[in-house]
């Protein structure tokens, strides 16, 4: 699973967000962001998905 999101956040950031959150604020603002520019989506992608699984991985 971990894997294919790391896959998702590099080819498709906004999908990869949608998966964990939803079509919630960080998938409108990731979105947004891979409209204005494909980097800054993909680095956004990977700290919000990077925080989810830390989030997870303490429990």
């Amino acid at each position: 699973m971990k894997l294919s999101i790391v896959i998702l956040n590099l080819i498709l950031p906004p999908v990869a967000v949608y998966i964990k959150y939803g079509a919630k604020k960080f998938f409108l603002v990731n979105l947004l962001l891979t409209c204005l520019g494909w980097i800054p989506g993909v680095i956004h992608a990977f700290i919000i998905n990077d925080k989810y699984i830390k989030l997870f991985r303490k429990s």
